[in-house]
């Protein structure tokens, strides 16, 4: 780590729970970042900031004015623009030190299953049940680290998939096929604080997992209620029926 790095890097430094060996780890990862929206744009803007050294912006979406409100890695100037460009500009204005590779189609599975396994992690900020299936289930397979979450209306969710780690619950225990539903923000809505505390949330989870420090989400999963303030959590456990990570499956 170069001088200029020690300074930019200094309030982690001095975390004894990160330190230089941390920040290295940061600093050799490699972070796959599926959707550049509301979840997206803050988890993006603070893994830039705290140097992680590669990342991929996975979303083939342009940014329009509605998204303004709440994607806080994009402007005004840049609405039209791809919503993985747009990104790209707005996490190297604040680290220009870092790679950052764009993807600015929908990643077919093939392409997920050749991406993922050259991940540390994943952060699933999609707004699509198809997209975190697919996602999910190249996570399982190479056991690479998922931090998913979802906002809605008032309300949002966190938890973390650790393949990785024995008898960890994934994303298909939590929702089976046919359970999930079609709820859309632009059908119901959506408070901009309340997605961008559940993409921050993602980010500082996905600290913890590259820098092995903490408990992380992993068979738990964390319910946010904007309304009320309040954090309640829910105990995961794998699924014995579960087609994706079940031995059964």
């Amino acid at each position: 780590m170069n001088t200029h790095q020690k300074d930019r890097y200094s309030r982690h430094l001095t975390l004894p729970a990160i330190g230089e060996q941390g920040q290295q780890r940061l600093l050799d990862s490699h972070v796959l970042i599926v959707g550049l929206g509301g979840l997206g744009s803050p988890a993006a803007l603070y893994l830039a900031a705290a140097g992680v050294g590669k990342m991929s912006f996975a979303d083939f979406d342009t940014v329009e004015v509605s998204n303004l409100q709440r994607q806080v890695a994009h402007t005004t100037a840049r609405v039209g623009e791809l919503k993985t460009h747009s990104a790209r500009t707005a996490a190297l204005e604040i680290n220009p030190d870092i790679e950052i590779d764009v993807i600015d189609y929908a990643l077919e599975a093939e392409e997920l299953e050749e991406l993922i396994p050259q991940c540390s992690a994943v952060l699933d900020c999609s707004d699509n049940f198809p997209t975190r299936f697919a996602v999910n289930a190249q996570c399982v397979k190479h056991k690479v680290p998922l931090i998913t979450g979802a906002a809605i209306r008032f309300d949002g969710q966190i938890t973390v998939v650790r393949s990785d780690k024995p008898d960890s619950p994934c994303y298909r225990c939590l929702y089976t096929e046919g359970s999930e539903t079609a709820e859309t923000c632009a059908q119901t809505g959506i408070l901009g604080p309340v997605v961008g505390l559940i993409g921050c949330l993602q980010a500082l989870e996905t600290i913890k997992v590259l820098c092995d420090i903490g408990d992380d989400l992993s068979g738990r999963l964390v319910l946010f209620d904007g309304l009320g303030l309040e954090f309640n959590e829910i105990r995961l456990k794998k699924s014995p029926d579960c087609p994706v990570c079940s031995a059964n499956g």
